[in-house]
């Protein structure tokens, strides 16, 4: 079969596919998009507590802004790449029906989520603040870095969007994932006590790299260093690389699969 090409305006179809998995996502939750706000400070109480409170000594006033620097970028990254794997099986009939470019598809999945994302970045900011940590050159940083993680993010969503169609475990072993790493991200716990030989690999990882940064960004005020920032950058571009030529080989099939 044939397929006519997209002539249409890609802001206007990227604008309305994120506003629309925006809707789908809240239509029947009455607190709506509060649950940007609730969710990580539910998380991060309940962490403060066991591991500053039940299991910590001489943690510092500031443990619960030092968490949620862990869990903003953990929870961009698990909603992101999971709404973006499911989203050309979610989004069939549009696939299969209107001559869209596919790859937008999964990328806009994956920029829905920057609403809820610029939410808790503004929560976190207010945290620190609260917590006497004032705006300073180095905030700067904050949106090259976010910028390369949601690059990184809509690379590796390509890739499993497209393996799904095929294979529909991908979902759950994209869930299985994200617990795991879960306990990978120095969320609760420093940098400084991971043993010497497993540092390059957190490092290497983006979310555990971008944690790493904005701990230094937001509570040490200096830059994050330059070779986390090159393995970020090198971690983006490869993810996007690969992510759009696996997605363009594998999209011809997917009229056959859905």
């Amino acid at each position: 079969m044939t397929r006519r090409k997209w002539k249409g305006d890609y802001v206007f179809l990227l604008e309305n596919l994120v506003l629309k998995d925006f809707r789908i996502r809240y239509r029947n939750m009455s607190l709506g998009i509060l649950w940007s706000l609730i969710n990580p400070l539910v998380m991060m109480g309940v962490l403060t507590f066991i591991f500053g409170y039940v299991y910590g000594k001489q943690t510092p006033p500031s443990f619960p802004l030092f968490v949620l620097c862990g869990l903003v970028p953990f929870n961009f990254f698990t909603a992101a790449w999971l709404s973006g794997t499911s989203s050309i099986v979610a989004n069939a009939p549009l696939v299969k029906r209107v001559p869209v470019p596919r790859e937008v598809v999964p990328i806009a999945a994956v920029f829905s989520n920057c609403i809820h994302l610029a939410i808790q970045v503004a929560l976190l900011l207010v945290m620190a603040f609260f917590f006497g940590f004032y705006p300073n050159p180095y905030w700067l940083w904050l949106l090259p870095l976010w910028l390369l993680y949601i690059a990184f993010v809509c690379g590796i969503s390509l890739i499993s969007s497209a393996v799904s169609v095929f294979i529909r475990d991908t979902q759950y072993v994209v869930e299985s994932f994200n617990v795991v790493l879960f306990w990978l991200v120095p969320v609760f716990y420093s940098f400084d006590i991971i043993p010497q030989e497993y540092k390059t690999v957190y490092q290497i990882n983006p979310v555990a790299a971008l944690v790493l940064a904005m701990r230094n960004i937001l509570l040490e005020h200096k830059p994050p260093p330059a070779a986390l920032i090159e393995k970020m950058v090198i971690a983006a571009a490869v993810a996007l690389g690969i992510g759009l030529l696996v997605f363009g080989r594998l999209k011809r099939r997917f009229y056959e699969y859905i």
